[in-house]
């Protein structure tokens, strides 16, 4: 099969798509035919050995020390299951399914675990859509309904709301009930008003945070704020969550949470099918929609690559690694 290699981190160039043998499911798993998957921040990250603040050697050994431990990147996909273990019962064989793997997704073929993070793609979706949503709508709903606990008829500022999480973080903040305030760049905030915002903010020309405003959460997915400033912005017992933290945060984040004062919470995202069924719920209510920044084929993965590290992207950058993607249901 066809698949994105890297062998070395390093640039979009260190990239290169070969043959290497079709993986074969575990009895556990499915093997999925994939139609569609993402170039990320994450996958970009990963293959340059970018890790912010202090995470550089927690993130070698995690990734690969010397040289890449997994050298088939890409977390979302969307596609057909084309085989499946002796023990799995979930899916049958033409299911047209969609979800996030830690890696493998870069390639025409990957196995999952079929209790995993992967689900039946809506009704009417197509591959290219429903491969748009995984790694941004999942974040922004673990981390403002986990991490952050955000509440009905809170104010929450989305910082970066035009990127990859941000533009499904203003819908998933909306389904929630919450009172939304977007920042991005002025060319974005159509965008963002018709996802729901209530209101848009240009950060180029608006002071944000500024402290005449104050919210309840501020979520940062961009990595363009730091606690200090943030709250400012905050109410008393305000939450900021940055999505992009370091190591320095990682230790201050416990202090803040000593007295009443705004506060700092960090986490992950867990990545479950329970979470993938519930974007598929506010899917079917109308409240959430995959945002496609551009679609490129398989063999363009080195300008997605560059394109997303350019970090003004409107949503996913989609790669149709089987460009005949036909809806499913």
């Amino acid at each position: 099969m066809k698949a994105a290699v890297y062998t070395r981190y390093g640039p979009p160039d260190v990239v290169m798509l070969k043959e290497i043998a079709k993986p074969t499911p575990a009895p556990d798993e499915v093997l999925v035919e994939v139609h569609a998957t993402t170039v990320t921040t994450a996958d970009w990250r990963m293959r340059a050995s970018e890790f912010p603040g202090g995470l550089w050697l927690p993130g070698r050994l995690m990734t690969g020390l010397w040289r890449p431990r997994q050298q088939v990147l890409g977390g979302d996909f969307a596609g057909v299951v084309v085989a499946k273990g002796s023990k799995t019962t979930e899916f049958e064989l033409g299911d047209g399914v969609y979800g996030f793997t830690g890696h493998g997704a870069h390639a025409e073929y990957l196995t999952i675990r079929a209790s995993g993070a992967i689900a039946p793609i809506p009704d009417g979706m197509s591959m290219t859509e429903a491969a748009a949503l995984p790694f941004g709508a999942l974040a922004a709903l673990v981390f403002l309904r986990d991490v952050a606990r955000l509440g009905p008829d809170q104010s929450v500022l989305i910082l970066g709301a035009s990127g990859n999480v941000g533009v499904y973080a203003v819908q998933v903040a909306k389904a929630m009930g919450a009172r939304v305030t977007a920042v991005a760049r002025g060319e974005n905030h159509a965008l963002l008003t018709e996802l729901g915002a209530d209101t848009v903010l240009d950060y180029r020309h608006d002071d944000v945070p500024s402290g005449s405003v104050t919210f309840d959460i501020i979520l940062d997915p961009a990595g363009v704020s730091d606690f200090k400033d943030a709250r400012r912005a905050l109410e008393h017992s305000g939450v900021y969550v940055p999505l992009n933290f370091g190591l320095a945060d990682v230790l201050r984040a416990p202090l803040t949470r000593l007295g009443r004062r705004p506060t700092m919470r960090i986490g992950v995202s867990g990545d479950t099918r329970a979470d993938l069924e519930s974007l598929n719920a506010m899917i079917e209510d109308g409240g959430l929609r995959p945002v496609i920044d551009r679609v490129l084929t398989f063999d363009q993965i080195r300008d997605a690559y560059a394109y997303v590290e350019g970090r003004h992207r409107r949503g996913s950058v989609v790669l149709e690694v089987k460009p005949t993607s036909q809806a499913a249901g």
